[in-house]
């Protein structure tokens, strides 16, 4: 039988259940769930209803590995530098286990994590107004909104900024897409269906982030929280 929720039921388990996902089956995203998840960042809050957002869609698999070169050398070359100033090490610290550490820092330093949307079925470039007061914002609350949505339809997604930090990447960006000038290419969001389930990662519990009233007083006590 299946087991039911309430609206707001629903609505937990489906933020519970999101994941960043970076491997995909060959499976297709339909049409029908694409415009959903499109509708659904169309939705997004954002400042003074000025709705900034732009996304282009990209199946092509040589645009997907244009994308994926991009991504993984913007992320080798942060991850890279931080390695470079112990910040990495320092960051791991607490992972005992050496070849997995090791995993991890081949991984991050080689922008591996990132060029997996090569290999993504579908990747979604939001791009956004320059001249609006509110765009980073504005376009963060539209791709939360495809995330849900995405985990709501049981496919998998992951929001990619690697290729949108460096200006040169960004550039490199806005070339390949057609951006026009006035607007700027913020994120990427690659979708497909995943390959496995994901174990959820380590969240902050209530009692460590929320204060009541001032900084130095919790809201809540560890055994509440």
């Amino acid at each position: 039988m299946a087991e039911t929720y309430s609206l707001a039921e629903a609505a937990m388990k489906i933020i519970e259940d999101r994941r960043s996902i970076r491997d995909y089956t060959d499976e297709p995203v339909s049409e029908e769930h694409l415009k959903m998840i499109l509708e659904a960042a169309r939705l997004a809050p954002s400042g003074e209803n000025a709705q900034p957002w732009r996304f282009i869609i990209v199946k092509d698999p040589a645009t997907r590995k244009k994308l994926g070169a991009i991504a993984g050398g913007g992320s080798g070359r942060r991850f890279t530098a931080e390695f470079v100033t112990k910040k990495m090490q320092e960051r791991f610290a607490s992972l005992e286990d050496e070849a997995k550490k090791k995993a991890v820092f081949e991984k991050l330093t080689s922008g591996r994590v990132s060029a997996f949307l090569a290999d993504a079925p579908v990747s979604i470039v939001v791009c956004g107004k320059k001249d609006v007061w509110d765009l980073p914002y504005d376009t963060s609350a539209a791709i939360e909104n495809m995330l849900l949505m995405v985990t709501a339809l049981g496919l998998g997604a992951c929001w990619v900024i690697a290729p949108c930090i460096d200006i040169r990447d960004e550039e490199r960006l806005k070339d390949l897409l057609n951006v026009p000038e006035g607007f700027k290419v913020i994120s990427i969001v690659a979708v497909g269906h995943p390959t496995r389930p994901h174990r959820p990662r380590p969240r902050i519990p209530l009692h460590e982030l929320v204060y009541s009233e001032t900084w130095d007083s919790p809201y809540y006590k560890e055994e509440e929280a």
